[in-house]
């Protein structure tokens, strides 16, 4: 078992990680520049030193095992940290360099997502040697690698008190949604009433929550939703309501996007539970803000920003 690592070992967790980016051998040949029977050679020499079975390969094509799930995702975040540092380290001689992490919520609008990409292109085109990495993470995540300098920015919305390890950067979008069920519910009777009949007692309808989300959400004067299990996204939040089971807060992008063709209904004419989540660019105080990061976040608040006009 491995205790230490070697350069050696890193050289085998690089192959292993574009074996399970490209999800396969195959795919990862023009990747690694190595031929097949290498990259064979090179992850079973891995999964000797780590005494693990890291995928299976053959007939049914690659899959990874449960301990390559966690290997594949501890290596990203080592892979993803030593670029930043290299990154960091040549910015120190003015050298504007490298590889940028750029991290988004997941479950942004597609609007958004093509804002990022403007961005992102405008950044490469100004810095003519920078490559840009972009990735998703959960709601309840984004705060964690901000701080842990796995990514150099975190594009999310955030609505609990703000660390003063992170710094913000207001992008002026806010993100607005409700109180949702699907048309199956018994509360999707009250669609198009601006407020309840006063028998009727929202904490007797199970609600599904987001983990991270503040608790202050679920609290409206004399109200409270009875939050009884929880999602790690808005998407498969919207996936348990419209089993009829669960109410729930949603975006309203969320649910002008995906819920429209389900039938998703804004209880109470959407009049209950009111959110307004700001959207902000974040890093942590320990990144260093060079001209490339300084510019790229003036990029993505200006294409964030129009975007939504």
């Amino acid at each position: 078992m491995l205790n230490r690592l070697q350069e050696s070992d890193i050289k085998l967790l690089r192959v292993f990680y574009a074996v399970a980016s490209c999800n396969g051998f195959t795919a990862a040949e023009p990747v690694l520049r190595m031929q097949r029977p290498n990259i064979s050679a090179a992850i079973k020499k891995l999964e000797e030193r780590l005494d693990l079975v890291l995928c299976h390969r053959g007939r049914g094509g690659f899959q990874m095992t449960k301990e390559g799930e966690v290997v594949f995702q501890e290596t990203k975040r080592i892979f993803n940290a030593f670029d930043n540092f290299v990154f960091n380290l040549k910015s120190l001689h003015d050298d504007y360099s490298g590889h940028i992490t750029l991290v988004m919520m997941a479950g942004l609008p597609l609007s958004m997502h093509l804002a990022v990409s403007k961005a992102v292109k405008s950044t490469m085109k100004k810095f003519d040697d920078i490559h840009v990495n972009i990735q998703t993470r959960l709601y309840n995540e984004v705060e964690h690698v901000a701080l842990s300098g796995e990514c150099h920015l975190v594009i999310s919305t955030y609505d609990m008190v703000k660390p003063e390890s992170v710094t913000f950067h207001p992008v002026g979008v806010t993100c607005h949604g409700r109180l949702y069920c699907s048309p199956t519910h018994p509360l999707a009777k009250y669609r198009d009433v601006e407020a309840l009949p006063q028998d009727v007692d929202l904490s007797e309808y199970p609600a599904i929550g987001i983990s991270g989300l503040s608790s202050a959400n679920y609290i409206e004067d004399d109200q409270r939703l009875s939050v009884q299990t929880f999602s790690d996204s808005f998407e498969a939040a919207l996936s348990a309501i419209m089993t009829g089971e669960y109410i729930g807060l949603l975006p309203d992008y969320i649910a002008k996007e995906q819920g429209a063709s389900l039938g998703l209904v804004p209880i109470a004419n959407g009049s209950l539970f009111k959110f307004d989540h700001d959207l902000f660019v974040m890093n942590g105080k320990n990144t260093r803000l060079n001209p490339v990061l300084r510019h790229c976040i003036k990029e993505l608040t200006y294409f964030i920003s129009e975007s939504q006009k």
